[in-house]
This record gives C-alpha cells, sequence and structure tokens, in this order.
C-alpha cells in the first residue's frame, strides 16, 4: 500500500468527495484508511462506567484506498505515488514533481 500514516490526502470519491485530511490510521489487510475528520458516522452511546455522557457521538470510518490520493508537499498538487532508489534505498516519489516523499 502506497499510503501510509501522517500523508496528506484528498478525497476522491463518496459523500466526502473533495475534503483534505491527514491519514490517522492504514489497515493494509482490508484496503483502507481512516482520515481524521472525514467520513464521520453517528454512533449510539449507552451510559456506563467508561463513558459517564451517553448519547450520540461522531466517529471516523474507514475509507477505501482507491478512493484517496496523496497531496504532494512540495507542488501542493494531489498526485499518483511512484517509487524510485535513491542511494540504494527504495523511496516514494510524486508523479508530478519527482520529490521524494
Amino acid at each position: 500500500m502506497k499510503i501510509r500514516i501522517n500523508d496528506k490526502v484528498k478525497v476522491l470519491s463518496g459523500k466526502d468527495r473533495g475534503h483534505e485530511g491527514v491519514v490517522g490510521v492504514v489497515f493494509p489487510k482490508s484496503g483502507q484508511v481512516l482520515i481524521e475528520g472525514v467520513n464521520m458516522a453517528t454512533q449510539h452511546v449507552k451510559k456506563n462506567a467508561q463513558n459517564k455522557e451517553g448519547g450520540r457521538i461522531k466517529i471516523a470510518k474507514p475509507i477505501d484506498a482507491s478512493n484517496v490520493a496523496i497531496i504532494c508537499s512540495k507542488c501542493n498538487k494531489v498526485s499518483r505515488i511512484g517509487f524510485k532508489f535513491v542511494e540504494g534505498k527504495k523511496v516514494r516519489a510524486c508523479k508530478k514533481c519527482g520529490e521524494v516523499l
């Protein structure tokens, strides 16, 4: 998977299309990512010992990794990711400007 934690991404499809955020968690087996503040869902929580107040809370749900694109830190554009070798190490690079991510 080319997307990693702390990458800045933009949602390409779905109800949150156009939103930007930072990847918080990556689920490589299911091919999904959790983006902070995107794909929010309402969860009803019952009052208990850990949660003193019950009610409805907003939580972020995972979104498929194919529906997001990385925003390059140098050119500040949505870009695809490629790989190249720098000093004998394989690194991720922006396809538009060639900057190492």
